[in-house]
């Protein structure tokens, strides 16, 4: 997904580049949509809008798209290259071009049942407003679906142990320095699954449940333990956070 607050100067550049990889893989779309579809339930009780905010390519709705069969997908972007490849690809058959910050999302107030918020506030400068902005097109007990890297991810306690900067966190968007990996992915906040609670609870939802998911970047030799500390998201390398707005 790209960031859907508009970073000044360089980063907005950086997160026009479509090469850049900003998302963490299949296992945590598919969870992620599981997770709503069982939330909305069938859409013959009634079709339900969910706004995709920064759905960049479309690939994670496209993903998601089977599990909420008869539900209107409506993605929503900053980058209007990344919603041209949406388009181009059909994966979003509804698009609009918007910000979170600012002059706020071109859609009126309570207008949306569901939120899917992938891999985006590790790149917001204001995650504060645009938690806001959220609540703002949510009718009230609609459903926030968001997912974020893990701080506190099992191997990033490990990491900090020997003095390793930990997975998913940067000091450049040049190059990495100190962790292991070698994507520039334009991560500026991270969150562990207690601060992100307590984040989102403090912009006015409650939290259902948080939890885990594993990270296709893994070393395969270590991707059981990563499926293994799913179960405990504390540990786990994503989180998957289900709230609704109050």
């Amino acid at each position: 997904m790209t960031t859907t607050a508009t970073p000044p100067g360089e980063l907005r550049d950086f997160y026009e580049d479509p090469a850049v990889p900003v998302a963490s893989g299949a296992a945590r779309s598919i969870r992620q949509a599981r997770l709503l579809a069982a939330a909305l339930g069938p859409a013959g009780a009634g079709a339900r809008t969910v706004l995709d905010i920064g759905c960049g390519d479309g690939t994670a709705a496209a993903t998601a798209a089977p599990f909420l069969a008869g539900h209107r997908i409506v993605g929503v972007d900053w980058s209007q290259d990344a919603l041209r490849r949406a388009h181009a690809h059909a994966r979003l058959p509804y698009a609009v071009r918007g910000e979170l910050t600012g002059g706020g999302l071109p859609l009126r107030t309570g207008c949306a049942d569901a939120v899917l918020f992938s891999e985006v506030i590790e790149h917001l400068v204001d995650p504060d407003a645009a938690l806001d902005e959220i609540r703002r097109v949510l009718r009230p007990g609609g459903h926030l679906m968001l997912s974020t890297p893990n701080l506190a991810a099992w191997y990033n306690r490990a990491l900090l142990l020997a003095g390793v900067q930990p997975v998913f966190s940067e000091v450049s968007l040049r190059a990495i320095h100190g962790r292991p990996g070698k994507e520039v992915v334009g991560h500026l906040r991270l969150y562990t699954a207690r601060a992100l609670r307590e984040f989102v609870t403090a912009t006015g939802f409650e939290v259902v449940r948080v939890h885990g998911a594993p990270f296709h970047g893994v070393p395969r030799p270590l991707r059981p333990l990563d499926r293994l500390a799913c179960a405990r998201p504390s540990l786990a390398s994503i989180l998957l956070l289900h709230a609704r707005r109050t």
